[in-house]
């Protein structure tokens, strides 16, 4: 008899989508990730509205992942090592209520886990100012448009996959590689 894996959902924003994306598409426990937008009042927005800012939208990501290989909390971690969590409406020269630091939750439990993760965090010190991460339920997911889908796997030469997705990938793939779907390459 097979077991049959059992599938959860985190809906994470932290900056571009497409950091996130190719992040957590090599982690292990991961099924399936889509970029998108969530957190704000306009119904099915497209990447042009929400980069103005005025939609209230973030840029985020949702993760499919099974619990049984890889904990929410360790999710977080993770979400929490290749993003900074400091900087309000922000990441790098990304800026914008679009790019704020948001862990969307879709169930109390996870709630509960998220503020856990993010005292352990500030508890660490590993941050030198104070995490700014908002945590509110998820009301709504809109997938972003097809050409955001895998960008970095599809552009990893260009100057913003460069310059920008390329370095959080590789911290993540030397911070957590023992958490890799397969060998990083050297």
């Amino acid at each position: 008899m097979t077991k049959l894996a059992m599938t959860e959902k985190a809906t994470l924003g932290g900056g571009c989508f497409w950091c996130l994306e190719a992040v957590y598409k090599d982690l292990r426990g991961v099924s399936a990730v889509m970029s998108g937008y969530a957190g704000g009042h306009v119904v099915n927005p497209g990447y042009k509205q929400v980069c103005a800012g005025t939609t209230g939208h973030a840029e985020v990501v949702q993760v499919d992942f099974d619990p049984a290989e890889i904990a929410y909390a360790d999710l977080l971690r993770v979400f929490f090592t290749i993003h900074d969590p400091t900087t309000p409406d922000r990441q790098g020269h990304d800026i914008g209520p679009q790019y704020r630091s948001i862990v969307l939750t879709h169930s109390d439990a996870q709630r509960a886990t998220a503020e856990a993760v993010i005292a352990e965090i500030a508890a660490q010190k590993l941050w030198p100012a104070p995490i700014v991460t908002q945590i509110e339920p998820l009301t709504v997911f809109y997938p972003a448009e097809p050409e955001h889908h895998d960008y970095f796997a599809r552009n990893p030469f260009t100057g913003y996959c460069q310059a920008v997705v390329g370095p959080k990938v590789a911290k993540f793939r030397k911070t957590f590689a023992q958490r890799l779907k397969r060998a990083a390459v050297a």
